[in-house]
């Protein structure tokens, strides 16, 4: 079954570039008989607002087209750990120690 998704994090307004994609995805999901989902990315927790939450769900609401499933992200962070932790287990992929660092030019270990 296809499965579309609209994703806006809570850190600002919705804008019409955001809105167009909702649209562009609601209308897709709709002509294919698909479910549309409304996935709030709320796990930049740092720039999360209550105000900017509500303007995507009042923006949303006004377009008056409505979703077939909702989640919030930071409430479904087990499902990934648990993913991962399979993905892991089945040695399809490997973790990364390489320690964070702000310089996102030092890829040395970056292959292709």
């Amino acid at each position: 079954m296809l499965r579309l998704r609209f994703a806006p994090s809570p850190t600002g307004f919705l804008h019409i570039g955001s809105a167009r994609t909702f649209i562009f995805n609601w209308l897709y999901a709709r002509r294919h008989g698909g479910t549309m989902i409304l996935r709030i990315d709320d796990t930049d927790v740092a720039r999360n607002t209550e105000e900017s939450l509500a303007s995507i769900f009042d923006g949303l609401n006004w377009l008056g087209l409505g979703w077939d499933e909702q989640y919030r992200q930071s409430e479904r962070l087990h499902i990934h750990r648990e993913m991962a932790q399979a993905i892991f287990a089945r040695r399809l992929a490997y973790r990364d120690f390489t320690p964070a660092s702000g310089d996102e030019g030092d890829k040395t270990h970056a292959g292709g």
